[in-house]
Order: C-alpha cells, then sequence, then structure tokens
C-alpha cells in the first residue's frame, strides 16, 4: 500500500472507501465516513466530521470544529468558519429516526459560512454569497448575497473577491478588484 496524494494526521480518521483528491490536508482529531467525496487542495481544520455522503469540491476550507452531515454538497473554493453548524433533519427526536426525511443542503462555489453560523437543512447558499458569523440561515440565499442576523436576512452584495459592493441604479463596480456587477432579476450578476 503507498502512501496517499493527500496528508492526514495521524490522529485523524479516513474510513475505507472515502475518496480524498490530491494535495487535501486533514488535520488533528478529523473523521471523514466513507463514502465522503473530497476534492483536491481541500484543507480540513482539527475536529471536523464528514459524513458519508458529503461532497466537496476542490480547494474547499473548513475551519476547525465542523460537522458536514449526509446531505451536504460543498462546490469548489467555498469557506466554511470554524463551529459552523450544519443540520440534516428539520424536526429531530431522539425517540424518533428520521434518516428518510434527510433534506440536502448546498453551499455554491465561493461561498463564505462565518464562524458559528448554522445552516438548517433544505436550503442553497448561492456562489460567492456571504454568511455573516453567528448568522442563522432559515432560507435559500442568492448569489453574491450578504446575509447576517437570527434569523440571516440579507444586507448588501459581495464580490467574487470577498469586497462588499455598492449597487446604485441597477449597477456597481468593486472597489478592490474592479469587477463590475449588474442587478438582475431579484439578484446581481457579473457584468
Amino acid at each position: 500500500m503507498g502512501t496517499p496524494p493527500y496528508f492526514k494526521h495521524e490522529s485523524a480518521v479516513v474510513d475505507d472507501g472515502a475518496k480524498i483528491g490530491a494535495r487535501t490536508k486533514i488535520w488533528h482529531f478529523c473523521h471523514v465516513a466513507a463514502g465522503a467525496k473530497i476534492g483536491a487542495d481541500c484543507v480540513l481544520g482539527q475536529g471536523v466530521y464528514v459524513a458519508g455522503s458529503v461532497v466537496l469540491g476542490e480547494g474547499v476550507k473548513v475551519q476547525n470544529n465542523v460537522s458536514l452531515y449526509d446531505g451536504v454538497v460543498v462546490d469548489a473554493h467555498a469557506f466554511i468558519g470554524p463551529s459552523a453548524v450544519f443540520t440534516n433533519v428539520v424536526n429531530p427526536r431522539s425517540e424518533i429516526v428520521r434518516k428518510d426525511e434527510f433534506l440536502p443542503t448546498r453551499v455554491g462555489r465561493g461561498a463564505t459560512i462565518g464562524a458559528n453560523a448554522t445552516i438548517v437543512c433544505g436550503h442553497e447558499i448561492g456562489a460567492y454569497a456571504f454568511i455573516g458569523a453567528g448568522a442563522v440561515v432559515t432560507a435559500n440565499v442568492p448569489p453574491f448575497a450578504l446575509v447576517f442576523g437570527v434569523p440571516a436576512r440579507q444586507v448588501g452584495w459581495m464580490c467574487r473577491c470577498g469586497v462588499r459592493l455598492v449597487i446604485e441604479h441597477g449597477a456597481g463596480w468593486c472597489s478592490a478588484c474592479g469587477r463590475g456587477y449588474r442587478a438582475e432579476g431579484d439578484g446581481i450578476a457579473e457584468a
């Protein structure tokens, strides 16, 4: 048996049947369950749990103490902050098994989920959306949206590079990288 193409700290557990991409780093006390699919160039911080049906795209960064439960799909280059919480059942009870009621959650490409945010299952976080620290997401979040609060409410728009945008009269430019954006329906798109 050869050396895996990824790094795994000696205290981490990667079950047989998990698929891990090249150059991915799995740090202290992580557990990746059989069936999980993790892309290339990902980082799993200390104490991360990845359930068997979870899929992570390439370049995803999952910070310390995050549990990704069955039904979670994270697209490429998303960032999940420390101690963020994902659920997979809307109304859990210890006495009642509801595994057939798991609801999927998708985190779009390049999205950021802040520290201690809670993502209630059954929702989609759009590409490059930004979830503020401590927010509780109870609805879908559009691409590029900035949301925070309990429950999370949209308060603005974010550039692909992670800087808050000013959209006026249906258009705007990022002050950091110069990308242009235009209003499109209830959302925005790159110009």
